[in-house]
């Protein structure tokens, strides 16, 4: 779905729900009263700012959803996550800087308490095991319809798992199994510092420019380079573009690439 149609979809999905409020809100519960329902605090994570926004609206528009805090910036995410404490954070597994999957990993490290539901353009089963292996309790596809994010939502917060159509849980779970039964995958031997440069590397940044990003010394870049390079056996910047592609972490191309 391109981005105009996302936003047409939320802004009618929007109106629906608040025309419905309305019309709920004048009646007169037998019993007095409801009690209010306690805040679904989230925070949200998108780069394109027109998707953002219409997500955005249609959280709000949720009567016990609240967002808390939004990025555009994958390496933000875990730091906003640690400060504002969400109970669940929706992210978009394409993120520069970092992404959703990684940034996923280290929520469930970091902040347990919060519960990752991912938005994802890829309907390719190697991106939700990976997502699913890292943390994300929710996939959505961003052709979904706008109900079966705020359902992931809620069923994140209850403990349980949502996959959107045309995702089966049932052979998804087979796919999960098969992965966590496998042979360890090198790249789980990277570090947290690693894998941020890993991608940075990928989306073409020189190592001053990762250094300036991370806060960190241009030596510390190239150490850190060097050994990523030893670690995964690239043996160049080709490798390790084509690797982050067919990994997910960076956004993959109209044509398809050998896998490695």
């Amino acid at each position: 779905m391109r981005a105009g149609q996302l936003s047409k979809a939320l802004s009618f999905h929007v109106r629906n729900r608040r025309r419905r409020r309305t019309t709920s809100a004048g009646r007169h519960h037998p019993l007095g009263r409801r009690r209010a329902s306690p805040l679904i605090t989230i925070v949200l994570a998108e780069e394109q700012q027109l998707i953002r926004s219409g997500v955005r609206c249609l959280l709000e528009a949720v009567r016990d959803f609240k967002v808390v805090g939004e990025t555009a910036d994958g390496l933000q995410v875990v730091r906003l996550v640690q400060r504002l404490r969400p109970r669940v954070l929706v992210i978009a597994v394409g993120m520069p800087g970092l992404n959703g999957i990684e940034v996923a990993r280290q929520v469930r490290q970091h902040c347990p308490g919060t519960a990752v539901v991912m938005l994802s353009m890829y309907s390719r089963e190697q991106y939700v095991i990976q997502a699913l292996r890292n943390g994300a309790v929710g996939y959505v596809l961003k052709r979904a319809r706008p109900p079966q994010l705020v359902r992931a939502i809620r069923l994140a917060v209850a403990g349980h798992r949502y996959l959107s159509e045309p995702f089966s849980e049932r052979s998804i779970g087979t796919w999960l199994r098969r992965a966590q039964s496998g042979v360890r995958d090198v790249y789980d031997t990277l570090t947290d510092r690693e894998r941020e440069v890993l991608q940075l590397v990928a989306e073409g940044h020189s190592s001053s420019g990762i250094a300036a990003r991370l806060g960190i010394s241009r030596r510390t870049v190239e150490a850190h380079r060097a050994s990523i390079m030893r670690k995964m056996g690239f043996g160049n910047l080709v490798d390790v573009i084509l690797f982050a592609i067919n990994r997910g972490i960076l956004a993959r191309p109209l044509f398809e690439l050998p896998q490695l």
